[in-house]
């Protein structure tokens, strides 16, 4: 049972990351982002959705972690 798990867990790794490689090779094409004004270096669309992506990943826990911060404070004024 212990080997049917590493091998799952394997074969499901492997796929990520031929999925992960296959959208990079697919989208290859540069594109220089706009924001508020200031125009962004020219990167492949695919280095961008990963900068995005880790940026959301540090953003969002730390939003999360915020607002759960200030729920738990409301919560101990009100008791």
């Amino acid at each position: 049972m212990r080997n049917l798990k590493r091998v799952l867990l394997a074969v499901f790794v492997l796929l990520l990351v031929l999925a992960v490689l296959a959208f990079v090779l697919e989208n290859q094409q540069s594109v220089t982002l706009v924001f508020l004004g200031w125009d962004g270096p020219e990167l492949p669309v695919s280095l961008v959705m990963v900068i995005v992506l880790l940026v959301g990943m540090v953003v969002g826990p730390i939003v999360s972690w915020l607002l759960g911060r200030t729920y738990r404070v409301s919560r101990k004024r009100l008791a």
